[in-house]
């Protein structure tokens, strides 16, 4: 059975996250973070929910961790055709993070030319605005752009 939030909850009026494992600052403040699920056994670390570790074959709950907020650019692709309203060129990438899982994410702040993108490169987590929902909610999404 699922509660139903009061109307001045934040939860139902707020920002929301455009994917599950982005979480926005909360009324304290503090940064964006990306989180992961870890195996207690190996230490292995996931992006999205689990139900087991697919390296060592753990099976039971796999506890949240907070992510770092930098990494570096692993590889990454120029799109030159996307839905309608989305402005391209725009560039996508998998970002390695310090942590030790890939990350897939777009790449801001650098042209969309191959000679200004080099793997490997610093990069730090942004996060903005990507549109209204139909309650009237920002939808917050992140990306990546680089780091200095």
């Amino acid at each position: 059975m699922t509660q139903q939030a009061s109307q001045g909850d934040p939860a139902e009026t707020g920002p929301r996250p455009i994917v599950p494992y982005l979480r926005l600052p909360d009324e304290n403040g503090g940064d964006a973070y990306l989180v992961g699920k870890k195996c207690p056994e190996c230490g292995a670390i996931y992006l999205d929910s689990r139900i087991g570790c697919a390296k060592c074959s753990f099976v039971g709950d796999l506890p949240e961790v907070r992510l770092g907020t930098e990494g570096s650019l692993h590889t990454w692709t120029i799109v030159h055709m996307s839905r309608p309203g989305v402005p391209v060129p725009f560039v996508a990438g998998i970002v390695d993070m310090k942590d030790g899982i890939s990350v897939p994410a777009n790449i801001e702040g650098v042209e969309p030319d191959p000679a200004k993108l080099k793997f490997g490169m610093p990069l730090r987590l942004v996060t903005d605005k990507a549109f209204t929902d139909a309650q009237g909610r920002d939808v917050i999404r992140y990306a990546f752009r680089p780091a200095g």
